[in-house]
């Protein structure tokens, strides 16, 4: 891993708190806010973050309208259904529980990589990862406890819902928005410019009802759309250029650590025994697919041959 500098730490540690705490900042904004004003609000405030960031970096907009056409399309995946799912979910669910479904995006962007793009085929780490994500997520739903079809079942449903088009969109840009070589932030600013414009249009069905504003909806809303969807991104792209892709993937191991912690100090939000054992699962699954459990095995085995 490239040190990229104190800096690059220090963006790293607050992208794992602002991403985790995204679930408690939508949980204090339904509030006053029903789930499709928290979804707009989010977009809405984060597309105002970008456009200062592509203005300080001097960055220009794309012209080319089969570029929009794919951002379009990443919004809604990306944006627009999963920030509606987890908005209209966390009526239902803790947040810190939602900040534990959300880590699953990257099992099932594997799985889903695996079954549309030939050079992502399953091997052997992959399917011991995506098996241990698998039991995490049954451990996190308790389904010893029998099927209940009531809102919190429904609920968790529509949480791995938004985490499949996250899936979705992922494979999806890799295949039609990558190869293009568009600077990572202005990407940002399509997919969120293009879900504003989205759910602001939809906003009469989807988001109509009154709203109750006090400060902790005002500053969590601000939050969650300045820091979590508009300036976190920039973090982002500044420690894959220092660390690498798969070193500040990293990340995602620790926004359902803070997720859940937060829920607990911030809310009092109760936790089961399931919940981060389910959650552990996952992160073991996780480390198995990328190969990062072979390769500590292998390391620590060297180590006791060299000595």
């Amino acid at each position: 891993m490239r040190s990229g500098g104190f800096g690059v730490t220090v963006r790293f540690a607050l992208l794992a708190v602002v991403w985790g705490a995204s679930f408690l900042f939508i949980k204090v904004g339904l509030g006053g806010l029903s789930p499709g004003q928290v979804a707009l609000a989010r977009v809405a405030l984060g597309v105002l973050a970008l456009a200062v960031a592509l203005l300080l970096r001097r960055r220009p907009l794309p012209r080319d309208p089969v570029l929009w056409g794919h951002l379009t399309v990443v919004s809604v995946l990306l944006c627009v259904v999963p920030f509606l799912l987890f908005s209209w979910a966390e009526q239902y669910i803790s947040s810190g529980l939602a900040s534990i479904f959300n880590a699953t995006t990257p099992l099932i962007t594997m799985l889903l990589a695996a079954a549309a793009l030939p050079e992502e085929r399953f091997t052997p780490p992959r399917v011991l990862g995506l098996s241990l994500g698998f039991l995490g997520v049954l451990t996190i739903v308790g389904v010893w406890h029998g099927v209940d079809v009531s809102h919190q079942l429904t609920a968790q449903i529509a949480c791995l819902g938004a985490t499949t088009c996250y899936g979705a969109c992922f494979v999806y840009m890799r295949r039609f928005v990558s190869p293009r070589g568009v600077d990572p932030v202005v990407v940002a600013f399509g997919q969120t410019g293009s879900a504003t414009v989205i759910l602001g249009l939809v906003a009469p069905a989807v988001a109509a009802t009154p709203v109750h504003l006090d400060l902790a909806v005002v500053a969590s809303m601000v939050a969650l759309g300045v820091f979590g969807t508009g300036i976190a991104y920039v973090w982002n792209v500044r420690i894959i250029a220092a660390w690498g892709a798969a070193n500040a993937a990293a990340v995602t191991y620790l926004t359902p650590v803070v997720g859940v912690l937060l829920g607990v100090l911030v809310l009092g939000e109760p936790v089961s025994w399931n919940q981060p054992a389910g959650a552990l699962l996952v992160v073991l699954g996780i480390l198995a697919a990328h190969g990062r459990l072979r390769a500590r095995r292998t390391t620590e085995t060297e180590e006791l041959v060299r000595r």
